[in-house]
């Protein structure tokens, strides 16, 4: 069944019943025209073409959401608030991940523009490269232009609206918290060195400790992969090269993860010989023990919060929707006498 043939049944020309069943950009169709043609094309069983919708209107009805890696349960939580929020607005969500190479996000962007995305969100830390994100930010500005809307989870660095965790403050708490538990002696694995959510957090928990008396020794922080497999490796570092410490504080989860691995492997542990902490509160920590004593976000609701934020209307300025975390303590941290 074709549209040319819905046209005749209805009775009307062949761009009407193509603006009233796939819409338009630019001009609208009476209301009983458009009752014709629809009731035309429910006796025809007629389907629209989406590739013809999307040109009607000049978006599909996609969502492009573009992360670092979707194996990590960070991300995998939020692309689940994202697709829920997406679903209510009947989007479908089309992912990328970048595998941790930022030179890859300016490309899917344009393969997303290419696409007429409805709208696009960018989950992750930004890094501290200012060329990079500037190409990010050209490309994103390049599908503003096309009619597309953007959101951000991470730095406010680009431009667009953006999802901002507190990450500087929300360690900050964990390390006061951990104090009160009675540790005095920090290590922490603190992901890589350009890595703007690694810095935030270990700048955060090693600020308050400053302000408690409490700073890791020298030797005690020490930097690796933003990976579970990089926790493991700057473990193993911190516990063969590294000071004594008595607790250590991985800049998120899944290096959380590794590093309570790798205290095993060494005969380490975990929380009798080393206490270990973390940030994000992800939900394979379910199945960890003993249970991970982290900062919990909500990763899901910072899902919806992104895509809500990048369907809305666009503002003349960014706008920014600020997420708090919360000290969650478990039994990796028991209370020292």
């Amino acid at each position: 069944m074709t549209l040319s043939q819905v046209a005749r049944e209805a009775g009307v020309s062949l761009a009407t019943a193509s603006r009233a069943i796939n819409g338009s950009a630019n001009r609208t169709v009476r209301p009983d025209l458009r009752d014709r043609v629809l009731e035309a094309a429910e006796r025809l069983r007629y389907s629209p073409d989406a590739n013809a919708q999307a040109m009607a209107r000049g978006r599909t009805t996609s969502l492009g959401l573009i992360v670092h890696d979707i194996a990590d349960p960070y991300f995998s939580s939020i692309a689940a608030g994202v697709g829920l929020a997406a679903e209510r607005a009947d989007l479908a969500v089309t992912l990328a991940s970048t595998q941790h190479d930022p030179s890859r996000e300016p490309r899917f962007v344009e393969l997303l523009t290419r696409q007429r995305a409805r709208a696009i969100i960018v989950a992750g830390g930004r890094r501290d490269d200012d060329e990079a994100n500037g190409r990010m930010r050209e490309a994103l500005e390049d599908f503003r232009h096309s009619g597309g809307t953007v959101a951000l989870i991470g730095q406010p660095l680009l431009d667009v609206d953006t999802v901002v965790i507190s990450n500087r403050s929300s360690s900050a708490d964990l390390a006061r918290a951990l104090h009160e538990h009675g540790y005095r002696r920090f290590g922490v694995l603190a992901g890589p060195t350009d890595h703007l959510t690694a810095c935030d957090r270990l700048a955060g928990f090693t600020e308050a400790l400053d302000e408690l008396g409490t700073p890791p020794p020298e030797g005690a922080v020490v930097h690796s992969a933003f990976t579970r497999d990089g926790g493991y490796e700057a473990m193993s570092t911190l516990l063969r090269q590294g000071p004594p410490v008595e607790l250590v504080f991985a800049v998120n989860d899944v290096m959380a993860v590794g590093a309570i691995a790798a205290a095993r492997d060494r005969g380490t542990a975990v929380p009798q010989d080393v206490a270990v902490a973390g940030f994000d509160d992800i939900v394979t920590l379910r199945d960890i023990t003993p249970a991970l004593t982290t900062v919990r976000v909500p990763l899901i609701e910072v899902g919806i919060a992104a895509t809500e934020l990048a369907l809305a209307a666009p503002g003349d300025e960014p706008r920014l929707v600020h997420v708090g975390g919360t000290v969650v303590l478990r039994e990796s941290t028991p209370p020292r006498g």
